[in-house]
C-alpha cells in the first residue's frame, strides 16, 4: 500500500478517488469515499462522517463529496440596526474557531445598541467581469471601443438574454498599449453573480466579435475585475455591495462599558490612520476580516469573497460634547442570499435567523454586514486602547491539548 509521502518515481500507480456515475450524492458514495482515503492516509474520520442532511442536497456545491468539517457557531447581541432594510434588534450568527472573537463583537454590539443603534446604507451596487479584446495597435483599440459605445443596447440585449436578474448598466473602456480592456458592469439581485456576469459577458463578447466588421478576438478576463483579489480599482468603483455602517458612540456609554474616553480613541485613530497609510493598507480599521469571515461560513458565503470584501475606510471624528462619530465604509462586500451555499441546512438556517434568507434580502444581509463590522471596531480599538488585547486572548483565546 502506497500512503501519501511515501510515493516513489517508478511503478506508482494513480488511484482515482471513487464515484459513482448514476448518483454520486449519496450516503453510500460519501462512505465509499472515507473508506478510501482512510485506508490511503491510515487516519479515521469519525467525525466528518457526521452530518444531518441529505448528500442530495449538494449538486452544484460540491464535488467529491465525502463528509462535513464542523466550524463552531456562537451568537452575539442583540444588535440594533437601524437602517434601510435592515431594522430592529438582530442575534448575529459567527461560526469561528477563534477564542474572544464573539466575546469581542458582543461587547462592541452592547456599545453600539445602548448608543440608539447602528445606521447602515448601501450606497452602490455592481459586479464585473473584465474581457480583453486585442487589436493592430492602440488608434483600433480606441475605435473598436468606440463602436461598442454606440452599439452598447445591442451588447446589453445580448449579455441580459442569459439572465432573468442580472442587468448589464454600463462598460468603461481602459487601454494600455493595443490592448482594449473593458469593466462590464452589472447588478446582479440577490445572488453574488460571479458566475452570472461571466455567462453574461461572454454572450455579449460573442455578440461583439460576430458583429463588429474585424470580428475581433478577445479573453474572457484581464484581470482588472481582480476577482477574489484586493485591487484599489474596486474600492474606488465598487464590486459587490458598497455599504456604510455609522453611529455616534456616547462617551458616557463607552467609558462605562470599554473603560476607555473617547478622546483617548480618537488619538489612536490618528496613529493607526498614518500607520495604514504607510503600509499601504487596503484598510485603515482594525479587523473587519474577523466578523466578514465568521458572518461568511455561518451564511453560506462565498469565503474566499473575504480577499475582497475586508478592504474598509474608516472615518471618525471627536465631536465637542465628547461623544464620537464612527462609521466604516465597505466598499466590495460580496454576499448572497440566494444561490450558492446559503440553501444549504445550517447555513439556511443562520440566514432565517437573520430574516434574510430568500429573494430580496441581499441588501439587508449587507447592512447587518456592516454593522456587525463596525461592533468589531469598537470592541478591539478600545481593547488596544485599554491594554486588555492581549491579556484577553491569553485568558479566553487559548485551546492548547
Amino acid at each position: 500500500m502506497v500512503r501519501y509521502g511515501t510515493m516513489t518515481t517508478n511503478n506508482l500507480e494513480r488511484m482515482p478517488i471513487p464515484r459513482d456515475k448514476n448518483d454520486d450524492y449519496t450516503h453510500e458514495a460519501a462512505a465509499l469515499r472515507r473508506a478510501f482515503v482512510e485506508e490511503r492516509a491510515g487516519c479515521r474520520l469519525e467525525h466528518v462522517s457526521q452530518y444531518s442532511f441529505s448528500p442530495g442536497l449538494l449538486p452544484g456545491n460540491i464535488e467529491n463529496f465525502t463528509g462535513i468539517a464542523q466550524v463552531p457557531l456562537g451568537v452575539a447581541g442583540p444588535l440594533r440596526i437601524l437602517g434601510e432594510h435592515a431594522r430592529g434588534d438582530f442575534y448575529i450568527p459567527m461560526a469561528t474557531t477563534e477564542g474572544t472573537l464573539v466575546a469581542s463583537y458582543n461587547r462592541g454590539m452592547r456599545v453600539l445598541t445602548e448608543c440608539g443603534g447602528v445606521k447602515a446604507t448601501v450606497v452602490k451596487h455592481s459586479m464585473q467581469r473584465s474581457p480583453v479584446f486585442e487589436r493592430q495597435d492602440a488608434l483600433e483599440a480606441r475605435s473598436l471601443s468606440e463602436w461598442i459605445d454606440a452599439h452598447l443596447q445591442q451588447v446589453r440585449e445580448a449579455a441580459e438574454s442569459t439572465t432573468s436578474a442580472g442587468k448589464l448598466v454600463e462598460v468603461r473602456p481602459y487601454i494600455v498599449g493595443r490592448l482594449l480592456y473593458l469593466r462590464f458592469n452589472y447588478t446582479t439581485g440577490d445572488a453574488a453573480g460571479q458566475n452570472m456576469v461571466g455567462k453574461a459577458t461572454l454572450a455579449a463578447c460573442q455578440w461583439i466579435a460576430a458583429n463588429h466588421p474585424d470580428r475581433p478576438n478577445f479573453i474572457l478576463s484581464g484581470n482588472i475585475d481582480t476577482d477574489k483579489k484586493h485591487s484599489q480599482m474596486n474600492t474606488i468603483e465598487t464590486r459587490g455591495k458598497r455599504v456604510v455602517a455609522e453611529a455616534t458612540v456616547s462617551k458616557e456609554v463607552l467609558q462605562r462599558i470599554m473603560g476607555v474616553d473617547t478622546a483617548a480613541l480618537f488619538h489612536m485613530r490618528q496613529i493607526s490612520q498614518a500607520g495604514a497609510f504607510m503600509a499601504g493598507s487596503s484598510n485603515n480599521g482594525a479587523h473587519s476580516a474577523n466578523g466578514l469571515t465568521a458572518l461568511f461560513i455561518a451564511t453560506g458565503q462565498d469565503v474566499a469573497n473575504v480577499a475582497e470584501s475586508q478592504a474598509a475606510i474608516v472615518y471618525a471624528q471627536l465631536l465637542a460634547n465628547g461623544d464620537y462619530y464612527w462609521s466604516i465604509t465597505i466598499p466590495s462586500l460580496i454576499v448572497a442570499t440566494y444561490g450558492g451555499g446559503t440553501g444549504l441546512a445550517t447555513q439556511r438556517e443562520c440566514l432565517n435567523l437573520l430574516g434574510c434568507y430568500g429573494a430580496g434580502q441581499a441588501n439587508k444581509l449587507a447592512e447587518i454586514c456592516a454593522a456587525t463590522v463596525l461592533a468589531g471596531e469598537i470592541s478591539l480599538s478600545s481593547a488596544i486602547v485599554r491594554g486588555d488585547w492581549v491579556s484577553s486572548h491569553d485568558r479566553l483565546g487559548r485551546n492548547r491539548p
